[in-house]
């Protein structure tokens, strides 16, 4: 699942450590990205692949005035490829950070190009909710609470989006 998971505990009481997590360190942070499937080492590859491939038919035209129409349009073919596959990196630079502490949490949608969207509430009202059938995805995950319903890992494939809905169940209210 491309969630990072961390957790925060406080020190033992029989260590001797003056801080115990304190109010400003939540307990769990999950950080949700989509998946990308394009590797940069791979990138490079398929570049370099299509260059060749795009050069093959320009040795029918080595030698002749033929080549210099040919190679604007070549080039033009690479560049555009390059370029849509580097903006489709940026558009999936987006995540969703959850924040929780025993007593709030905090949910922060990044998108590219976009302000970042924050929803905020006490983990105790918070209803985690599954719908399997009929929300944007199948198996769409959502928090409910402070008078708004708001979505999680919309973004993450059908398996993984019940994995999350299970994760954020059992840490709503632990113990």
């Amino acid at each position: 699942m491309p969630v990072d998971i961390t957790r925060y505990e406080g020190a033992p009481d029989h260590s001797g450590a003056l801080f115990n997590g304190g109010e400003g360190q939540p307990r769990l942070r999950l950080v949700a990205r989509p998946h990308k499937s394009l590797t940069p080492g791979g990138f490079v590859w398929f570049i370099g692949a299509t260059a060749v491939l795009l050069a093959l038919p320009l040795l029918a035209a080595f030698g002749s005035p033929v080549l210099w129409g040919l190679l604007p349009f070549v080039g033009g073919a690479i560049w555009a490829i390059w370029w849509g596959l580097k903006r489709s990196w940026r558009d999936m630079d987006l995540h969703e950070e959850l924040l929780l502490w025993d007593d709030h949490v905090r949910l922060t949608h990044v998108a590219p190009r976009k302000a970042d969207q924050v929803w905020e509430a006490n983990p105790y009202w918070v209803q985690v909710r599954l719908i399997p059938q009929g929300g944007r995805v199948p198996d769409y995950v959502t928090l409910k609470g402070e008078g708004r319903e708001v979505e999680i890992g919309a973004f993450l494939a059908a398996e993984e989006r019940v994995e999350l809905y299970r994760l954020l169940l059992r840490e709503m209210r632990p113990g």
